[in-house]
């Protein structure tokens, strides 16, 4: 899937709730080295991290998310914009002919792997760009118990927002059903999308995304060649446990 609709109004919705940016850049900075970013998207986290001062590359599948960030690039001063290199890839295997301090994979991405198969690529093509000593960052959502045992179909969240070309567009975010099974909930992105001249029209994105449980995914950490070092519940670094649901958040070393 190429989420054509969704990259194009995707800064306008996935930053209004976010607040792991700062996060994301301080561990890049502190990597002195340079990070590869998996999912990179519009660049939400890849261009302040490169404006940072750290030399990233960004690994992202969607051709229509790339066009997105190369936009935004351009219109970054010429020292930030040297410092981002794209590369349109497909996260279970791919050869960038380099090693990285860090790895981060922000937002989720890991969770559109839905089979255990996939995942172990991942961190296996993760594992081959990293340095010794290197880390890796995972980015996770917590399940929710009470959530889970809920009926579906769900509807998690509207945001209205307005588009530079004057579009107004109403995003909604559902679970249209859960494989309670295979830890898998089919997500539908739903837009209602009004012109400036008051034609309106509607698009809609749906895609699978896949739960991990904290012991699951240490495991598959373990598996995988890595030994985790910190697991956050916020981007505050906030311990895990601290907070429920909250987050999913592994560092975790090359072993």
């Amino acid at each position: 899937m190429d989420y054509e609709v969704t990259a194009a109004f995707y800064d306008h919705f996935a930053s209004v709730k976010r607040a792991d940016i700062d996060f994301f850049v301080g561990l890049s900075v502190d990597a002195k080295g340079p990070v590869l970013e998996l999912g990179c998207g519009t660049g939400r986290i890849l261009i302040p991290t490169a404006a940072a001062g750290v030399d990233i590359t960004g690994l992202e599948q969607s051709s229509h998310m790339l066009a997105a960030c190369r936009s935004k690039l351009a219109q970054q001063p010429a020292p930030v914009a040297t410092r981002a290199r794209l590369v349109q890839g497909d996260m279970r295997d791919f050869s960038l002919g380099r090693t990285f301090s860090l790895v981060t994979v922000p937002f989720r991405p890991f969770q559109h792997l839905t089979e255990v198969e996939d995942q172990l690529a991942c961190l296996a093509s993760i594992r081959r760009h990293l340095g010794d000593g290197g880390r890796l960052v995972l980015d996770l959502f917590n399940p929710s118990i009470p959530f889970l045992a809920g009926k579906t179909p769900t509807e998690a969240n509207l945001v209205e927002f307005r588009m530079p070309d004057g579009r107004g567009v109403r995003m909604r975010d559902r679970i249209l059903a859960r494989d309670l099974h295979r830890q898998v909930q089919d997500v539908e992105f739903a837009y209602e999308i009004t012109h400036p001249d008051g034609r309106q029209e509607q698009a809609v994105e749906r895609f699978p995304l896949r739960y991990l449980f904290r012991y699951e995914a240490e495991h598959l950490l373990a598996r995988s060649g890595f030994r985790v070092e910190a697991l956050y519940s916020d981007y505050d670094k906030s311990p895990y446990g601290a907070k429920y649901p909250g987050e999913l958040i592994f560092v975790a070393r090359k072993a």
